[in-house]
């Protein structure tokens, strides 16, 4: 069998394995797909995966770290931020978080950990550029315009959440966080 097919097949029952629950036998084929092929990210994501499932932190970073060593993906970076922010480093966790959305203004994962870590570093107002560059990629997003109205409120710029949130009530009426939000700020 091919290097490459032997690596294919292996991660690929890794990822049937993980997906299943069963923790140590995904983590079997991980290995084997990380050994058969050293060139590719994917095991090193899914034995963090495993990791973090496992309450494994310090073990967790070292995978996403060599995972991001081999490409600097905005999941693998994501998931560096998310066991900095577990390991209350927030600054490192926040700096991966950029890194993350440079690459993939799309990727939730940090994009809501950014909030979490920008409203504990006090640094809202530069979360919000990045929360409206996901919503140029795709204004329909209503979890994060409606994310991006709770910073501005935060903010205290309510005439402008106030609008966002106009905007996810046009689309879906029945959104109750966003009108009693809405009906929050329009009541100042």
């Amino acid at each position: 069998m091919s290097e490459n097919l032997d690596y294919e097949i292996n991660k690929e029952l890794g990822e049937c394995y993980l997906f299943m629950g069963d923790l140590d036998k995904a983590q079997e084929y991980y290995e084997k797909a990380a050994s058969s092929n050293g060139v590719h990210a994917d095991p090193y994501m899914g034995l963090a995966t495993i990791a973090v499932q496992r309450g494994q932190l310090d073990e967790a970073l070292d995978l996403y770290q060599r995972a991001a060593a081999v490409e600097a993906s905005d999941k693998a970076l994501a998931g560096i931020g998310l066991v900095r922010m577990e390991q209350n480093n927030l600054d490192e966790a926040y700096a991966r978080f950029v890194e993350s959305l440079a690459i993939n203004p799309e990727n939730h994962v940090a994009l809501f950990g950014i909030v979490q870590t920008g409203y504990t570093l006090d640094r809202l107002e530069d979360v919000v550029p990045m929360l409206e560059k996901c919503l140029a990629v795709d204004p329909m997003k209503s979890d994060v315009r409606y994310t991006l109205a709770g910073c501005l409120v935060s903010l205290g710029q309510t005439t402008e959440a106030g609008r966002h949130l106009e905007i996810i009530l046009e689309h879906e009426p029945g959104h109750q966080t966003a009108r009693e939000l809405y009906e929050q700020v329009t009541a100042v």
